[in-house]
């Protein structure tokens, strides 16, 4: 196990869990009837999922992406593994989105009927994502920085 973590994945994974656990406060405040401390927990969450996707594009874009590596017999299951939290942050995020634009335009019905649904899924988003910056920097010493396609499907 190397003793150095990367910046800027180490960075964007602790926005993303500030971000759930963000979720997590807005979800328990709402419950309470504090509406107006849930509106601004759950503008902090978004931000702090907003400052993670920057980050990350911005690393994507410039720097590129960490090959998985770890052993050659686990990286078909690590490759499933983050396909599989790539679709549910895409869905995260749509969700995220279309959450908070009901909850912004006053459509109270619609964003109480899909924002726990949101929120779910966010959860499960953020703790895949904890997994998959394991699996690259912590657990096995990431691979070479390479575009993001290579570096999700090996090729």
């Amino acid at each position: 196990m190397d003793s150095t973590l990367p910046l800027l994945p180490t960075l964007s994974t602790s926005f993303i869990v500030l971000s759930a656990i963000l979720v997590a406060i807005g979800w328990y405040l709402v419950a309470k009837g504090n509406v107006e401390a849930h509106k601004k927990t759950m503008f902090l969450a978004a931000l702090a999922a907003l400052t993670f996707f920057i980050i990350y594009l911005s690393r994507t874009i410039f720097i590129g992406n960490t090959e998985f590596g770890g052993p050659d017999n686990i990286k078909i299951y690590y490759t499933i593994f983050l396909i599989f939290h790539i679709i549910l942050a895409t869905t995260g995020a749509v969700f995220g989105i279309v959450t908070l634009l009901h909850a912004f335009n006053n459509r109270i019905v619609k964003h109480k009927k899909i924002g726990p649904i949101t929120s779910i899924i966010w959860f499960f988003t953020a703790t895949t994502g904890v997994l998959v910056y394991l699996l690259l920097y912590v657990f096995y010493k990431g691979g070479e920085t390479t575009s993001v396609i290579k570096a999700i499907l090996g090729f």
